[in-house]
């Protein structure tokens, strides 16, 4: 698919990497997102992919970590009508190794309603959201990929200007990799390159 060709990306200063599409903009320096976050966006169709690493949340079960996550984020996003759609169960990943434990892997899908930046619920778009917490137990690091893929753009969002309002176009309908399969790509490649990232006395 010449539309969609996808190579490894660096992110993090190139400590870690994962594999998604090119037509994906870094806009991290753009929009000052927080240092422990990497925001890639296709501004043409409004889907994004988010890197993120945060502390390892303790209080919080392998089983279902996910779903925890996304309903944490729609709380976040004062999103609304969060309906989980699907969740796998836990996964080990043996190439996402630390000091011969490997990390696991969960992840769920949503729908829900978020409005974009300061606009209010007025101008929310649904959208679907596939997150997975890949869980570093060994450098207390839970780390989060988020894909965003919108199903109704709504007339009064800002996203309206540059994608159009209504039903978001299917992306296989123009020679593009669907979100899901982005989603899958970018975790299924995802590495650790340099595990002194997570703290030097990890």
């Amino acid at each position: 698919m010449p539309e969609d060709f996808y190579t490894e990306r660096p992110l993090f200063g190139g400590a870690i990497s994962s594999a998604f599409p090119v037509r994906f903009q870094d806009v991290s320096n753009i929009r000052q997102v927080p240092d422990h976050q990497e925001v890639f966006v296709d501004p043409a169709r409004d889907e994004s992919l988010i890197f993120e690493l945060l502390d390892f949340k303790h209080d919080v079960g392998d089983v279902g970590s996910a779903a925890w996550f996304l309903q944490d984020l729609a709380t976040e996003q004062d999103a609304e009508g969060c309906t989980m759609i699907e969740q796998s169960g836990v996964i080990e990943a043996p190439g996402l190794c630390h000091r011969g434990i490997p990390a696991v892997v969960t992840t769920a899908v949503g729908q829900m309603a978020i409005s974009k930046g300061r606009q209010g619920r007025e101008a929310q778009n649904i959208v679907k959201v596939y997150l997975a917490n890949l869980r570093l137990k060994e450098v207390g690091t839970d780390v989060l990929v988020t894909a965003y893929e919108p199903i109704l753009i709504n007339p009064l969002s800002e996203s309206a200007r540059t994608v159009g309002a209504g039903l978001a176009a299917p992306a296989a309908q123009s020679g593009f990799l669907p979100m899901a399969e982005v989603f899958k790509l970018a975790v299924s490649t995802f590495k650790v390159y340099d595990w002194s990232l997570f703290g030097a006395a990890a």
